[in-house]
This record gives structure tokens, sequence and C-alpha cells, in this order.
């Protein structure tokens, strides 16, 4: 607050003094039009386009991809038999329209662990976000 001294008829007048809230003002306007910017907007999202062969890929797409790891090395991608050369470029061409890329792997009782990391680590490697695994009581329902 400041005073004023002189002309004024009743004495001393209190006058508020504005200019150090306006400075305050000025800098905290600044900071937020720099902040603003960069703050995220929100997440990108990928639209699904249209096909022109969709009869075949909405089949497709419809179903859940199981890859099994059988017991004595062989393994298939929903019933269909492929061989491990195959399960990367096989997955690859599967999920390349999908947009949710979730697969799962069985493995039969008495296969090695290994052959069920090795099944993961290929459809990583082919670009699957999520693999899951189905086990003896997760496909009895328990």
């Amino acid at each position: 607050m400041g005073m004023q001294v002189g002309d004024s008829k009743g004495g001393a007048v209190a006058e508020m003094n504005v200019v150090p809230l306006i400075d305050i003002l000025l800098v905290l306007l600044i900071i937020f039009m720099v902040i603003t910017p960069l703050t995220p907007k929100g997440l990108d999202a990928l639209v699904p386009q249209p096909n022109p062969n969709q009869k075949e890929n909405q089949e497709l797409e419809n179903k859940t991809v199981v890859v099994q790891v059988t017991k004595d090395g062989k393994v298939k991608i929903n019933q269909e038999d492929t061989t491990w050369d195959q399960l990367g470029p096989r997955m690859e061409q599967i999920f390349k329209e999908r947009a949710e890329k979730v697969a799962f792997v069985k493995g039969d009782n008495d296969v090695l662990f290994m052959d069920v990391a090795k099944a993961i680590d290929i459809m990583k490697g082919a670009g699957i976000d999520k693999v899951g695994l189905i086990t003896a009581k997760l496909e009895a329902g328990q």
C-alpha cells in the first residue's frame, strides 16, 4: 500500500499499489502459455480400414489365435500344422491387419518350457503385443 501526502483535504489517503500484482499475473500468464502446448492431448488411435477381401479376413479375425506346442516338437496354429521356421511369418500374416494383437500359447503336459518360451519369443518377434498362456485348468474352466 502506498500513501499520498499533499493536496488531499482529509489527510493521508491509502492507495493500493497494483504494479507488483500485474507483474505476477503477467509472469503466470507467460508460464501457462508455455506449459499448455507441452501437455499431452490424448492417445493416438489407429482406425481399422475396410479391406476388399473382407469375407476372407472376417472369418480370420473372428478366431482366437492359439499356438499349440505338442510333445513331439510340432507346432500348430488353430489346429493347422506348421513348422518352427514358418511360425513367425505365418503369425505376421495373420496379425498384419488386426488392431488387437493378442494370441495364446498352449503346451502339452510333457512339453519342455524351453519350447513354449521359444514359441513366445517367435510370436513377440512377429509383432504380437500380448501373449497369454493356456493351461489345462484354464481350458477346463476352473
